[in-house]
């Protein structure tokens, strides 16, 4: 996929970006209330009792701060965080090197947990529920197990899938959540602090404007503010006022939606290609040339939320908010929207 403004997916050169402005505590994260005051008492109570965390998993769109809570928690624990992905554990016996290494109330971070292969899945059972893992020795007649016992540690998976995860794994997590998109009010205040820390000048309602554009997703908020700040610091001294953040969002091809080009051009191809919709998923990622998981778990989640696209048993349907942002009628359409 192509290095979009608006991607959630982290690139290397994002990477470290991306941790100068993430929050070291619980009270520092923005967002997610309910989310935050449950983990609080959870992360309380096992620490008055001495225990590690209760394994926990969290799901939901790409860009929302799975990742960044993970690091929280460990930070919390007074652990460390050992942190890799389902698509990198290919055998039973990569799993086991990260867990034997661990010490008490470190935290596991898997992200995409639901790519995880059988064998390393059915590892992961005996460690979640009694600490423990089954080593494989010696090979031929020689071979024989034996188990090794784990400190209390702390699993924290992370998946944009959820559904795709099976059903034993997903029942020995004691802690679930889901992230749901924010509301321009907490994009402002993350904008805000990214600035500060940045030591970029920006004017509240420039803040607000660059917010309402960021998808509803503290990742791609982040991105826009290093993106206008570049502007900036070329075109207006380093100072974003809210005149500065629409000539940088412009410049940046994001309009007053959050739509990149690649946004526009789903939308555009239901309009024009499909006439409206419904068209089913394969269709439409053939039509605009995307690999349909990127386009399920990527592209569509915002287009949904946000009340751009609807998704029905028969495919992708256009909906009348998007005609209205594209100035289309929807007399033109035979389609019930």
């Amino acid at each position: 996929m192509e290095d979009r403004i608006l991607s959630t997916h982290i690139l290397d050169e994002e990477q470290s970006f991306e941790g100068t402005l993430r929050p070291q505590r619980l009270g520092e994260y923005i967002g997610q209330e309910r989310m935050k005051d449950s983990l609080r008492v959870c992360i309380d109570a096992a620490l008055g009792r001495g225990e590690a965390l209760d394994h926990a998993i969290f799901y939901g769109p790409p860009g929302l701060g799975k990742t960044t809570i993970a690091h929280i928690i460990a930070k919390e624990m007074g652990g460390t965080i050992r942190s890799t992905s389902g698509l990198v554990l290919t055998h039973a016996g990569d799993l086991a090197a990260i867990l034997s290494n661990l010490q008490p109330r470190d935290v596991l971070f898997i992200d995409e947990i639901h790519r995880l292969p059988p064998a390393a899945e059915e590892a992961l059972y005996p460690a979640m529920e009694d600490y423990q893992i089954d080593l494989v020795i010696g090979q031929g007649p020689s071979l024989r197990t034996m188990k090794l016992d784990l400190p209390p540690f702390t699993l924290i998976g992370a998946t944009t899938r959820a559904g795709a995860l099976t059903s034993p794994l997903r029942e020995r997590f004691g802690l679930v959540y889901r992230l749901d998109f924010y509301q321009p009010e907490e994009l402002q205040v993350i904008i805000s602090r990214s600035a500060n820390l940045l030591n970029v000048q920006i004017d509240e309602d420039a803040a607000g404007e660059i917010a309402r554009r960021a998808r509803g997703t503290p990742r791609i908020a982040n991105r826009l503010i290093k993106r206008v700040r570049d502007f900036a610091e070329v075109k207006a001294s380093g100072h974003i006022t809210r005149s500065v953040a629409q000539e940088g969002l412009a410049w940046l091809q994001v309009d007053q939606a959050g739509f990149d080009e690649m946004d526009r051009k789903i939308l555009l191809t239901l309009i024009e290609k499909f006439k409206g919709g419904p068209v089913g998923i394969e269709a439409l990622a053939a039509a605009i040339q995307e690999e349909k998981s990127t386009l399920e778990d990527v592209h569509e989640p915002y287009l949904l939320q946000s009340g751009y696209l609807d998704r029905t048993a028969r495919g992708r349907q256009i909906t009348q908010k998007a005609l209205q942002h594209f100035g289309k009628s929807s007399d033109l359409f035979s389609i019930n929207i």
